[in-house]
């Protein structure tokens, strides 16, 4: 039926390049490298390129989970984070190969690493209990496995990815190289994270949240700890979201990323700077309607843990990633608020890595066409060269569906943009179903990035719609917060419009032939559109909402986003989350509706997917549930790859069977 597209069984061919660190001179790249074995699991190991020959190769052994490579001040030396001893803890190796040594032994395992400005300590993170003391794998401790019961006082006792809450915190923990001695730095039932040095190695500035209770506070402060006196100083007010600090050059003043939660979670993160002596907070973007963060989706599993803003070496601007129209590039912010763009493009930079003096950055590229390669950027010009190319020998064998760019206006004469792309082996003058897909969040971006499932879809003949409809990032501050209190409203009539629009302009579309599908906030509207529409013929909800009353007490951010994106709340208005839920409507589905849920999802559980599936099964409705055990809320992305690969097919044969 089709040519030689990208299956759901490729999954297992693909390799994911993820955290770039440029050596110091800039002469090598150390890199992380995922894969999937021969077992159908997930292994990464960390390879080396010599920027002069362009010669790779791989670093540290394949069969285990290598993270987190750091190269020290010198540049002699690469800590990385493994599993290689069976628990996760900081190994360090020479720059020029060798054996790798572990470095910690902690009894709760250790990761985070981060050189001190002289090399001669490691700063790192240790899950610890609020009274537990620092413990060895050698300490003995009673491990009984006895079962008990889990009891908790606290709001929020879980989390997606994570499970029930062990009651544990992220520490800050020294390490002196010359005696291996760890010393904790922090106290308190409290995280704490995205440490950095100062420049002369005297201070450490981090994020966390040590309100009263930071668990109805949804907040996150910058602090500074002296490491002579050990003395705390907080930086911020406790009236935002801050995080990412990073020392000047001089030391004087920290760059952050961040905002004042004036629209809750549908706040654009701004870059600020906070002079450290008069404790003045500087917004620099206050004027710039961008989203300065990464938040463009792929399923190709490049996020890793962000840079914030890097000081260039000048003391007098920012090296800064931004996400807009469909796009995430790098930019170069000054302190008197002048932006300019450093590296540019209809693509993901989804990584960058700077070498010490500036002169050249490495980047990490997805497009449409490139799951994710890295690229070499002369910081004087732009110029780009490419270093990876991870899937071109497979990929090259593939015929590729190149999603093409619309633009066109809703019912109420709001701009909207997204793709569609064609099937493959798209002939002239023949009709094709359409699937529609809606992304999750709803603060996310479709964009120019590599999408593995939207190119299956498309190899069995479908062609894919994707729009980024209001709520969205990447087109200001006003429309990304459009959708707040108006679930299934605008935001539903922009999906609507977008299929109205795509099937007048492409006459290649058969109308009668219309799927949809989503997962989390897409999963909520596939939901709503079924209930309100019987335009398609075929549905496949995935991590779905289907009732916000239930939601509000089951999902671990349940009890503030619900607050937070339907402006109502369980104890004063429960009406108001009833009229936004797809349950209420349910009586009204007639569309063929596959129901897609994890296990242990934290994020939308399962029991939002079972009352729905429930209420069409009482009702005879054509429906089929689909659970997948040990899997949470990020299955499409990260999880198990046998799952991700039987999730695709579960909705590929649903499709085939309506449409």
């Amino acid at each position: 039926m089709t040519q030689n597209g990208i299956t759901a069984d490729d999954l297992l061919k693909f390799s994911f390049l993820q955290d770039p660190q440029l050596s110091p001179d800039g002469n090598w790249l150390v890199y992380v490298k995922r894969s999937i074995n021969e077992e159908k699991k997930y292994q990464s190991s960390l390879y080396m390129m010599d920027l002069q020959t362009k010669e790779e190769f791989p670093f540290t052994k394949k069969d285990d989970k290598a993270v987190q490579p750091r190269f020290s001040p010198e540049g002699h030396t690469i800590l990385f984070t493994s599993n290689r001893s069976g628990t996760q803890q900081i190994w360090k190796i020479a720059s020029n190969g060798g054996e790798a040594e572990q470095l910690t032994y902690f009894k709760n395992g250790a990761a985070d690493p981060i050189w001190s400005p002289d090399g001669k300590q490691v700063l790192c993170t240790v899950p610890l209990a609020e009274n537990e003391v620092l413990l060895t794998e050698d300490d003995s401790e009673d491990d009984s496995k006895e079962a008990k019961p889990y009891v908790t006082s606290r709001l929020k006792y879980k989390a997606d990815g994570e499970g029930l809450l062990n009651e544990t915190h992220k520490h800050l923990i020294l390490i002196d190289l010359d005696s291996g001695k760890g010393t904790k730095l922090t106290t308190g039932s409290y995280d704490h994270q995205q440490a950095t040095f100062s420049p002369d190695g005297k201070r450490i500035a981090f994020v966390a949240n040590r309100s009263k209770d930071p668990d109805y506070e949804l907040i996150s402060d910058i602090y500074e700890l002296t490491l002579e006196d050990n003395q705390f100083t907080k930086l911020t007010d406790s009236d935002g979201v801050f995080t990412y600090p990073n020392y000047s050059p001089d030391g004087t003043t920290l760059s952050l990323l961040g905002h004042r939660r004036e629209y809750k979670g549908a706040t654009l993160t701004r870059v600020w700077t906070l002079d450290r002596a008069t404790g003045n907070l500087t917004c620099l973007t206050g004027d710039w309607d961008v989203e300065a963060n990464d938040v463009a989706i792929n399923d190709m599993g490049t996020g890793v843990q962000g840079k914030g803003a890097v000081w260039s070496t000048e003391n007098d601007a920012l090296y800064v990633q931004a996400s807009e129209k469909g796009y995430t590039n790098l930019y170069h912010v000054s302190l008197n608020k002048r932006i300019k763009t450093i590296v540019s493009g209809k693509r993901q930079i989804y990584a960058f890595s700077l070498d010490q003096q500036q002169k050249t950055a490495v980047i990490g590229v997805s497009d449409h066409e490139t799951p994710g390669d890295f690229s070499l950027v002369s910081m004087a010009d732009g110029k780009e060269e490419k270093l990876t190319y991870a899937n071109q020998e497979w990929l090259q064998e593939k015929v590729l569906s190149v999603p093409e760019e619309i633009n066109f206006e809703a019912r109420d004469g709001s701009k909207l943009h997204g793709w569609v792309m064609k099937p493959i082996g798209y002939q002239e003058g023949t009709k094709y179903p359409l699937i529609v897909e809606i992304h999750g969040g709803p603060h996310a971006m479709y964009s120019h990035a590599f999408m593995h499932e939207f190119q299956v879809l498309a190899e069995k003949g479908y062609g894919v719609l994707y729009i980024n409809p209001r709520g969205s990032h990447g087109y200001g501050q006003a429309f990304v917060d459009a959708v707040r209190g108006d679930y299934g409203g605008n935001d539903y009539h922009d999906i609507m419009d977008a299929v109205d629009y795509a099937t007048k302009t492409c006459d290649w579309i058969d109308k009668d032939r219309l799927g949809v599908t989503g997962g989390s906030y897409g999963g909520f509207m596939t939901n709503w559109i079924v209930g309100h529409t019987n335009r398609f013929k075929a549905a496949v909800t995935q991590r779905s909402i289907t009732n916000w009353l239930s939601f509000y007490g089951v999902s671990d951010i349940g009890y503030f986003f619900t607050e937070w994106e339907l402006k109502a709340d369980l104890i004063q208005d429960p009406d108001t989350l009833w009229k936004h839920s797809p349950l209420r409507y349910v009586k009204n589905v007639e569309t063929p509706l596959l129901i897609l849920h994890s296990e242990k999802d934290h994020r939308c559980p399962i029991e939002q997917g079972e009352q729905f599936y429930v209420a069409l099964k009482q009702q005879q409705k054509p429906t089929r549930l689909v659970r997948f055990p040990e899997a949470n809320h990020n299955l499409s992305r990260s999880g198990d790859p046998s799952l991700r690969i039987s999730r695709l097919n579960e909705m590929i044969e649903w499709f085939e069977q309506y449409l």
